[in-house]
């Protein structure tokens, strides 16, 4: 089944459709709770934090489109949910309007660091290995959670491992397809989706005159712009480049960084390269050719862009669906992911020891000094490296 969407003559097969659709669906499900509660704890509306949603989702879409049609290669951006679990912690006492603040300053942060060329450099130096390991160990849990869920909803889960397993073995390329429907089928069947009312209205973001505070920046900004660049955009890069695709890294953060700057007074606390939901657009999957696996990212754009206008019934939309099917889906879309990239980390014999350390580590969930595993994963298993490598010249 193909679709001819694209005005260049290119026709989008329907597993790239659907896993750009899975994409969306994982990044919204997994976090836009996170991101409601950051803004409430400024103070926010709930009209306010609709409008958030809807800049956030056309920020996200017309990001992802530009940058996936320029540089042909799946480059997908998201919010970064590190920063927005910060916040939600971090906000409480302080005024939406400093809050506004806050977010451009770290944006700000972000276009110099950028310009720089300073975070480019930084990636340059990054082993493949642990790049790999790295970000096998973020998607570590996500895999867990396709079969964690069969003790308490064996029916549903069950159901859709087993239609993946038969249609893997008889049409793989159409195994999310019918993971998705039976799964969907099974939860309808069993009285697992809750109906309720869903306002498909647009809701307008509205302008939020920014106010900055010293001790705030300081307290809030700089945090949130280190747990920004360390845990979204460095793991952003590394699931790019172990999934083979080589981007210039400075363009793309400048791009994004600034589009989240303009866009800050409406709510975009921050527009990052995306790690996770990427990675289902990377994946063999979403495209047999890695030539055309953009096309997966592209149709994740659109979706983004429609999710923006309908930012407002997002909450009820993820409210109906059973978050047991949202884990088992976005689980097993990522299996070939998970198994390709631990094949890369420990394909060199030479950097196995610091790849499993940076793969456990990342796994660990462990936060320090406010900062996620995945920095900690890349930082621990890069000084193992370095030792180790040292240790063998000598």
């Amino acid at each position: 089944m193909r679709l001819t969407t694209l005005p260049f003559n290119t026709s989008i097969p329907f597993t790239s459709v659907l896993a750009g659709f899975v994409a969306v669906l994982v990044g919204y499900a997994s976090s836009a709770a996170i991101i409601w509660q950051a803004a409430s704890a400024a103070g926010a509306t709930p009209g306010q934090i609709a409008g958030w949603m809807t800049a956030l989702g056309l920020g996200m879409g017309v990001s992802t489109l530009a940058l996936t049609l320029w540089y042909r290669v799946p480059v997908l951006t998201a919010w970064s949910t590190p920063g927005a679990a910060l916040l939600a912690t971090s906000l409480q006492g302080v005024s939406l309007n400093e809050a506004v603040g806050v977010f451009i300053f770290a944006n700000g942060l972000i276009v110099v660091c950028g310009v720089t060329g300073l975070f480019a450099r930084l990636m340059k130096v990054i082993p493949h290995t642990l790049a790999a390991a790295m970000l096998a160990g973020i998607l570590l849990r996500f895999g867990l959670q396709a079969f964690s869920n069969l003790g308490g909803h064996f029916a549903l889960c069950g159901s859709m491992l087993l239609a993946w397993l038969v249609c893997k073995a008889l049409a793989p390329r159409y195994a999310i397809v019918a993971t998705l429907m039976i799964g969907a089928l099974v939860a309808i069947v069993s009285g697992d989706v809750v109906t309720q009312s869903i306002s498909l209205a647009i809701v307008t973001p509205t302008f939020i005159a920014p106010a900055f505070n010293g001790t705030t920046l300081l307290s809030i900004g700089i945090p949130f712009f280190l747990a920004t660049m360390a845990s979204q955009n460095a793991p952003g890069f590394a699931t790019m480049q172990a999934a083979g695709y080589r981007v210039p890294v400075s363009p793309l953060i400048i791009f994004t960084g600034a589009l989240a700057l303009l866009l800050s007074p409406f709510g975009v606390y921050s527009i990052c390269i995306a790690a996770i939901t990427a990675a289902i657009c990377q994946s063999p999957d979403a495209h047999p050719d890695a030539g055309k696996r953009w096309l997966a990212a592209a149709a994740a754009g659109v979706f983004y862009v429609l999710a923006g206008m309908f930012g407002g019934a997002i909450t009820a939309v993820l409210a109906a669906l059973p978050l047991s099917w949202i884990q088992t889906l976005a689980g097993l879309a990522l299996l070939g992911t998970i198994s390709g990239s631990l094949q890369q980390a420990l394909a060199k014999e030479s950097d196995r020891d610091a790849a499993i350390v940076t793969f456990l580590v990342t796994a660990s969930g462990v936060t320090l000094l406010g900062i996620g595993s995945a920095f900690w994963g890349l930082a621990i298993g890069g000084v193992c490296y370095g030792v180790l490598t040292l240790a063998r010249r000598t």
